[in-house]
């Protein structure tokens, strides 16, 4: 089992997704420092988006605690792969294969560590928040993608390459429509924060003029009672049911913790989730799965990159992206 950090050590953090990327620097207790954000440009050149990474950076290297950073855990929208330190994120066309740990480090000269941003929120919830008290728990990110951190037998699973629990990429829908991974049917595009919009307005949803179009107006709208709102969010919790009970029938859970910005709805997707995953878990062993929200809420993925960095030992040579 890995050592419990010491709650004076300081690592920094950064979780980057594809509508925001985060930063923070926290103690090895779990307390945020420092914490800032800007936007994700998802959509520009592999440059423009590490740009907005390293204003993250910058802005945590302005912070009285910085020098006392000992290294940098990054959590990422996958895939990853933790051998090579790279990325390339679904919803970030321009980054397949870019080197954001060997960059983060050129930046910073700190080691790194690189982890997938399911994995990131199983570090989070297993370490201090949901899933702390289970021994096998699928945690999950639903938000502009939809990704997934298994914790087997006591100790989060990230796989070979970093990648285990990514169940954003299950298929649960044979026949479905194509998804940019070269799948069909993904969870992730029936889910996701985008997905649940699209079956909104393709349901008759209209958001209020000057609305932005986003999964958040369509739950102001579902708790408002319009029944296209509801719909989608009930449509994504029975996709997301399919893919839990699928998981457990392979490893067996105890609990699914559901984090990311679309999980922030609360009830409106975990009801509805608890609900309809008796449906699909028809085994025996897979009865009985608790369903809980994250307990770090949009900070997850940042407290769990930290509990990941908080492993490195200060003056040890770590290769970049192990």
């Amino acid at each position: 089992m890995a050592a419990v950090p010491s709650p004076s050590q300081v690592v920094a953090a950064v979780d980057l997704g594809g509508t925001k990327t985060a930063g923070a620097i926290v103690t090895g207790g779990g307390e945020l420092l420092a914490r800032t954000e800007r936007p994700t440009a998802a959509g520009g050149d592999a440059e423009a988006v590490f740009a907005g990474v390293a204003g993250v950076l910058d802005e945590l290297a302005r912070h009285p605690a910085w020098p006392v950073v000992t290294a940098v855990g990054v959590g990422s929208a996958g895939p990853v792969d933790t051998a090579a330190g790279t990325v390339s994120p679904v919803n970030i066309p321009s980054w397949r294969g870019f080197p954001l740990a060997r960059r983060i480090a050129e930046r910073t000269a700190l080691p790194v560590r690189l982890l997938g941003d399911g994995v990131a929120l199983a570090e989070a919830e297993h370490w201090l928040g949901a899933a702390a008290g289970y021994r096998d728990a699928l945690c999950m990110v639903v938000s502009t993608g939809v990704g997934g951190g298994l914790v087997l037998g006591g100790r989060v699973h990230p796989g070979p390459s970093g990648n285990a629990g990514h169940i954003g990429h299950l298929s649960v829908q044979w026949d479905g429509e194509p998804c940019p991974c070269g799948g069909h049917g993904c969870l992730e595009g029936l889910a996701s924060g985008p997905a649940i919009v699209r079956r909104a307005l393709a349901a008759g949803w209209r958001p209020v003029d000057g609305t932005p179009r986003t999964a958040r107006a369509v739950a102001d709208a579902a708790r408002g009672g319009d029944p296209a709102a509801r719909t989608a969010f009930d449509l994504a919790a029975r996709a997301l049911a399919a893919a839990i009970a699928g998981t457990a029938a392979l490893v067996e859970l105890q609990a699914v913790v559901i984090g990311g910005g679309v999980a922030q709805s609360g009830p409106l997707l975990l009801d509805p989730l608890a609900r309809h995953l008796p449906d699909y878990a028809g085994l025996p062993f897979t009865h009985g799965i608790a369903v809980h929200p994250a307990r770090f809420g949009p900070d997850a993925g940042l407290v769990g990159a930290a509990a990941a960095a908080l492993r490195e030992r200060p003056g040890r040579e770590r290769p970049r992206g192990e």
